[in-house]
């Protein structure tokens, strides 16, 4: 359906109604576990960024409670799509892996023959690795690569790090509760007993609509960057939800999103004057292939600089981003340091406490 709302559209109004999607304007979620859920897949290559991005979407969380949560394994932290680590709910990842990793595996064949690494090789590191953690028991990365070193797997040169990939995307490894800051690695039906099935076509189109309703306003080429699902099946998967979405278009192109949000525009679109501060490698930066819409093309280099694929942590105002932010110590204290674009205004006073805020809510999510 095509929206109406009285709302003139623009950068900052789809940047908006994107935070109250992503739960980071409104009153949040109620756990970790639904915040995940809710957000279908959440980026988190870097442990502590991930922790921060749930318990920016979770009131009054601390960081134990999102450690907690991933001991339990009310989320798990695997890599669903494109390679990349992120947060899920543990009955998703079985039918998510089954649509995307042989495509991913294909992708990595060249790579693999590098590394001498062939499907006997797989096998028999599926078979060590399984003698070592079956039963409920749990290893480090170190212990696991050991055993495949026993076993006449070679891990040097990154070979062991595919290998446990490999594992993974197969369902049979996941990695489980932590240590310190590593995660143990442990069976996969051992650590999730429920998995949903779903066929591809049924995934991909709750996938896709998953995504619109988390994510949007966001485009189909979004969602298939964010995925790795190719264009012409996620097309396909839109036209089969697309009656439990709304379009809007524009500057010429179509981004979708739940009803719920996009009944803001005649209720009011929040976060005019909300200030965060979010974790490097955001949802609400990096879901979306295209970020111009809420970052200026001129401020990327300041937020991956070098194009390095490090992503810095980001101050939003208003459902853009305005700057970055770093954290020092003195002491046990962590120090919040602003560093808007604007650096010869920096932030506005009323901007400024408001990030102070943000400042006071980080530290205590870490307990400092």
């Amino acid at each position: 359906m095509r929206a109406t709302g009285r709302v003139r559209l623009s950068r900052g109004i789809l940047g908006r109604l994107r935070l109250a999607s992503q739960g980071l304007a409104g009153s949040g979620f109620r756990s970790v576990a639904a915040a995940v859920r809710w957000m279908t897949a959440m980026q988190a290559q870097d442990l502590q960024a991930s922790l921060w991005a749930v318990g920016q979407r979770v009131p009054g969380s601390r960081v134990a409670d999102v450690r907690s949560a991933l001991d339990r394994g009310e989320i798990v932290r695997s890599w669903p799509m494109r390679g990349t680590l992120h947060l899920l709910a543990p009955e998703d990842l079985k039918w998510m892996l089954a649509i995307t990793s042989d495509r991913l595996i294909r992708g990595m064949a060249g790579r693999h023959r590098e590394l001498d690494i062939d499907a006997a090789d797989v096998d028999a590191a599926a078979d060590t690795a399984l003698q070592l953690v079956s039963g409920g028991a749990a290893a480090s990365r170190a212990e696991l690569f050991q055993a495949f070193e026993q076993a006449g797997q070679s891990t040097a040169g990154q070979r062991g790090i595919h290998l446990l990939g490999m594992l993974c995307q197969r369902g049979w490894l996941v990695q489980g509760p932590l240590a310190g800051n590593q995660q143990l690695v442990v069976a996969f039906d051992d650590w999730i007993t429920e998995s949903r099935v779903l066929d591809r076509a049924d995934g991909i189109a709750e996938w896709l609509l998953r995504y619109l309703r988390s994510h949007g306003p966001a485009t189909e080429r979004d969602f298939s960057w964010w995925s790795g699902i190719p264009l012409t099946e996620v097309r396909t998967a839109l036209a089969r939800v697309s009656d439990q979405l709304v379009e809007l278009k524009f500057e010429g192109t179509s981004y979708w999103l739940s009803p719920e949000t996009a009944a803001l525009l005649d209720d009011g679109v929040p976060a005019g004057r909300l200030v965060l501060a979010l974790p490097g490698f955001d949802e609400f930066l990096l879901g979306y292939t295209d970020r111009a819409l809420v970052l200026p093309p001129e401020h990327a280099d300041k937020i991956v600089p070098g194009g390095n694929g490090v992503f810095r942590k980001t101050i939003v105002a208003g459902g853009q981003v305005v700057g970055t932010w770093d954290v020092s110590r003195s002491g046990k204290a962590a120090v919040v340091v602003p560093e808007p674009f604007d650096d010869v205004n920096g932030l506005r006073p009323a901007a400024q406490r408001s990030f102070e805020l943000q400042a006071a809510k980080y530290r205590r999510f870490l307990g400092t």
